[in-house]
């Protein structure tokens, strides 16, 4: 069974993990990059390399997808959080804390702060009947 999520159950998903994706065009081609993530209001802070491919097409503020979404097997859920907004940069001076609030798996390298604003979201959850083999 698919739900619909109301945009406070939404946001309240996006709390329980740090792992996301952002889906941007670049080249001619749609890119769909993962990364860590900490949610503050209703913004996403994350890091980048400074010489990655967000890093550069972050120069000036830029329209992305934000996916989020978790699947439990043996409980037989799902849920996914699609958002769209824009990422840019953060401010040095605003930079500090928030950025200290990411944890990049994929390395510490990962030092430029960015912000995702959260101008729409969506969201769904599924319920799986368990299954009954025949006997």
């Amino acid at each position: 069974m698919i739900q619909v999520l109301d945009e406070q159950q939404s946001y309240e998903l996006l709390t329980t993990t740090t792992i996301g994706r952002v889906g941007v065009v670049h080249e001619g081609r749609v890119q769909i990059l993962p990364v860590n993530f900490a949610v503050s209001g209703h913004d996403l802070l994350l890091r980048t390399a400074p010489d990655g491919v967000l890093a550069a097409l972050t120069r000036e503020p830029l329209e992305v997808a934000f996916e989020v979404d978790y699947h439990d097997p043996l409980g037989n859920t799902a849920w996914s959080v699609l958002m769209h907004g824009p990422l840019s940069r953060v401010p040095d001076d605003e930079a500090t804390g928030d950025a200290a609030r990411v944890h990049p798996w994929a390395g510490e390298d990962r030092r430029l702060p960015l912000s995702f604003h959260i101008e729409g979201i969506t969201g769904r959850s599924v319920r799986r009947d368990q299954f009954r083999g025949k006997d």
